[in-house]
């Protein structure tokens, strides 16, 4: 783990505006009432008060809060998870309702102690979210499932407005990071879902700040492009707790505005990229500018049977 390493101070374009507005402790208590689980909190992300109190999104996470891998960047708690919950979908698409929120990330732990990998679960979840808050639009952020497209499919039928699955990092560094996880998988995966719904936008992530070099950053860039993946986001690896692999320097907001504009020029159609971008970072925005249209057909079609819809969510 690097017990020996000298600590990199922190620079001071890290730090973390805090807002515990009413938007905020609101959503807070709501999670702890209906038992839910969220990656802006397990994964201690340091966008949660931005996200809750100003933009109104929120990650769920959703078959439990633990982990069967041991991913040496997250702090998820990893172990034997407990049995599925098949009231979770829509205790979520409730909450979704009650917040009014406008975008959802669904993520999960990774459960390949299951068959289906969870698809089942996230397929739910998501049909509930439509059937209560139709005009929130919804991006999953599921495991690779072990590379089981046929869960893929089942992943997919609850026609997600974007799908995401993260790369992490660069493939060099894909052993030392990722538990039980590939590069090649990750990227094969992206590529599925496109052929099962070209119309959905694909995203993927990575991290720096773990070793890896520009050129290998730009490597990665080729490597999603070639798979048609759409969105990208590219943040600073801090480091959890000091069981975690240790950051091995701090890229400086320059940077990411240089990898940005390197992705852009390269073909993605989006991409966030600075210090305390996170994969669901600005996702409301990423919808807008990627499946504004699919999301007009849906209020449409909606609107076409005769039912109200608040549009103060668009």
């Amino acid at each position: 783990m690097g017990k020996n390493q000298d600590y990199i101070r922190k620079p001071e374009w890290l730090k973390i505006k805090i807002n515990t507005n009413k938007s905020y402790t609101g959503l807070k208590k709501l999670m702890r009432e209906k038992k839910l689980n969220t990656v802006c909190e397990e994964a201690r992300c340091p966008n949660i008060h931005e996200c809750w109190s100003e933009r109104k999104t929120a990650t769920f996470m959703i078959l439990g809060d633990t982990c069967t891998r041991g991913c040496r960047f997250c702090a998820v708690k990893t172990g034997l998870p407990n049995e599925l919950d098949w009231g979770e979908p829509e205790r979520v698409a409730e909450s979704v309702e009650i917040m009014g929120l406008k975008h959802v990330v669904v993520t999960a732990v990774a459960r390949d102690d299951l068959e289906d990998g969870g698809a089942a679960v996230f397929g739910e979840t998501v049909k509930a979210i439509r059937r209560r808050v139709p005009g929130c639009t919804v991006e999953i952020l599921p495991s690779d499932m072990k590379g089981d497209y046929d869960s893929l499919h089942t992943l997919m039928g609850g026609e997600p407005d974007i799908f995401n699955h993260n790369i992490e990092t660069v493939r060099r560094l894909t052993k030392k990071v990722r538990a039980r996880a590939m590069y090649d998988r990750s990227l094969e995966l992206l590529r599925r879902v496109k052929e099962i719904r070209p119309d959905t936008p694909t995203k993927s992530s990575i991290m720096v700040g773990l070793g890896e070099t520009k050129e290998e950053i730009v490597e990665a860039m080729d490597d999603l492009l070639a798979h048609n993946v759409d969105i990208m986001t590219i943040g600073q690896y801090l480091q959890p707790t000091k069981k975690h692999l240790n950051v091995e320097r701090y890229y400086h907001p320059d940077e990411f505005e240089e990898l940005k504009q390197i992705a852009l020029e390269k073909g993605f159609r989006h991409c966030e990229a600075g210090p305390m971008v996170r994969s669901s970072y600005h996702a409301d925005e990423q919808v807008n500018n990627t499946s504004a249209q699919r999301r007009i057909k849906y209020m449409e079609g909606y609107e076409s049977q005769g039912k109200e819809l608040d549009k103060t969510n668009f």
